[in-house]
């Protein structure tokens, strides 16, 4: 038997009562279970996570965060580090009832699900009463797979993981869907996730941080002397960053005697994928400054101190650095895909070209290098439309739908209840059955994740390993062979 829907959601919902800071009161007698596939100041989908986070603890809502195992962190979870993006983690497989046993969540928030996300929500399946279930979805593996995956791998890699998003995200105890842009949606619900399942979520800003008043004119005057217009990227150092594409679109631009200087800020742990990153910028010359990776007050002073922010990738679903650098004034040109195409206002907080209109991608940067008027216009216009999108704004949006959620369970029936027989043999014995039926659903779960780390996951990282070690040869080679050429 399926839940019922509530008749007056609005009324459940208005019946709750706030705090000053507008934060639902009745949400801080819930229990709340967070897992993520990553935390810290990794990427801006843990950086989303890490702000809702502090916003719940500053609220003393109980929580219990569940993430793999990363630098800097306490161990959470053991997981693989993914060759390609070693920051990231492939969770291995491990019991959520065992896990928190002793907390007994009412409502679990699975941030970008994958290895973790999706363990849980198949885990889910095998409680008798499980939790309210809301996700955030962050993350387009179905982009990444059509990368890392040669042809005709992609196709299907891409179609396996439809299938697995629409019936994990079908059960009954997945309450809301967050997604950040319409691209994001209309796959959703071409995977078969219920429309009605799905809530606009953006993400927030620190205005304060990111701001005009951090531009730096005397490191500026270091990096472009010659006052030549400084471009700026921030991102992970990765070919689905879109980098190759933006090293081929500034070899055009400098081809053309345009005067620029452009900063990259990130890394990537992986030397081989950052030295790809770095040779494909190599005929550049100075013109290319590789910052590494930056965060609070440094991070805020490289955008701030540029003139443009400029944005390849087509695989984000919403994009937080192109926001960033709009709070910090900065017009962005970006590709006209994914989260990027729904923030950027085109032609008033900068330009969106077709995703693979290298041409045009080119000429609006060499327009704007010769129209400082029209960059100061941009960069107003970009900062006020950032100053609507804060941090405390979206947090409380995600707040307010969990205890919504919250409310509308307390109104619902138990899907199933166990059988009370009174204290008699017979309620030992039902009870029993109940743990051993539980205990197969399980184990069921673990041997479905154990079958896909052994043909899918371990495959990944085997290939991966091969291909980046074959990578770090070449480009040990290719160091050497420079080095002997310099000495001659």
């Amino acid at each position: 038997m399926e839940w019922s829907i509530s008749p007056s959601k609005s009324s459940l919902a208005a019946s709750h009562t706030y705090d000053s800071n507008g934060f639902p009161s009745d949400l801080k007698d819930e229990k709340i279970l967070l897992a993520s596939e990553s935390l810290g100041p990794i990427n801006g989908v843990s950086r989303t996570t890490t702000n809702l986070i502090l916003s719940l603890q500053a609220q003393n809502v109980p929580l219990k965060l569940v993430a793999p195992q990363y630098v800097h962190s306490i161990r959470r979870l053991g997981g693989m580090s993914l060759p390609y993006t070693p920051e990231l983690s492939v969770a291995y497989p491990f019991r959520l009832d065992r896990l928190s046993y002793k907390f007994k969540p009412d409502l679990v928030y699975l941030a970008s699900p994958a290895s973790v996300g999706f363990q849980i929500l198949l885990q889910i399946r095998c409680m008798i009463n499980p939790p309210v279930v809301m996700a955030n979805f962050q993350t387009d593996l179905s982009a990444y797979a059509a990368i890392i995956f040669p042809s005709p791998m992609d196709k299907y890699a891409m179609w396996m993981l439809q299938r697995v998003q629409g019936w994990l995200y079908n059960h009954y105890s997945v309450h809301t869907i967050f997604y950040p842009s319409t691209p994001v949606k209309d796959y959703l619900i071409e995977c078969g996730v219920p429309e009605e399942k799905l809530v606009h979520l953006g993400r927030g800003v620190d205005t304060t941080l990111f701001h005009p008043a951090a531009r730096d004119q005397i490191w500026r005057s270091q990096i472009a002397p010659h006052n030549e217009i400084i471009l700026v990227v921030v991102g992970r150092l990765a070919p689905e960053k879109g980098f190759p594409f933006l090293a081929t679109a500034l070899r055009k631009l400098a081809s053309q005697n345009v005067p620029f200087k452009l900063l990259i800020v990130g890394g990537n742990r992986n030397a081989a994928v950052e030295a790809e990153v770095r040779a494909a910028f190599a005929p550049l010359g100075e013109r290319v400054l590789f910052t590494g990776f930056l965060e609070g007050a440094a991070l805020a002073r490289a955008y701030a101190s540029a003139d443009v922010f400029v944005h390849c990738s087509v695989t984000e679903t919403f994009g937080l650095v192109v926001l960033e650098a709009m709070a910090a004034g900065l017009p962005v040109i970006a590709r006209a895909a994914g989260g990027p195409a729904e923030i950027v206002r085109d032609g008033q907080s900068g330009y969106l070209t077709p995703p693979d209109d290298m041409d045009a991608f080119v000429s609006r940067i060499a327009y704007l290098a010769a129209e400082p008027q029209l960059r100061l216009t941009m960069s107003t216009a970009a900062r006020t439309q950032a100053e609507g999108e804060t941090w405390d704004a979206i947090n409380g949006r995600v707040a307010q739908r969990m205890a919504q959620a919250l409310a509308e369970r307390r109104e619902q029936p138990a899907r199933r209840r166990p059988l009370d027989l009174g204290n008699t043999i017979l309620n030992w014995i039902a009870a029993l059955l109940s743990a051993v039926w539980t205990e197969m659903w399980y184990t069921g779960a673990m041997l479905i994740v154990t079958f896909f780390w052994i043909v899918a996951v371990l495959p990944i990282m085997i290939h991966g390993n091969i291909v980046f070690a074959q990578q770090a040869r070449r480009q040990h080679t290719s160091t050497s062979t420079t080095k002997m050429t310099v000495a001659a």
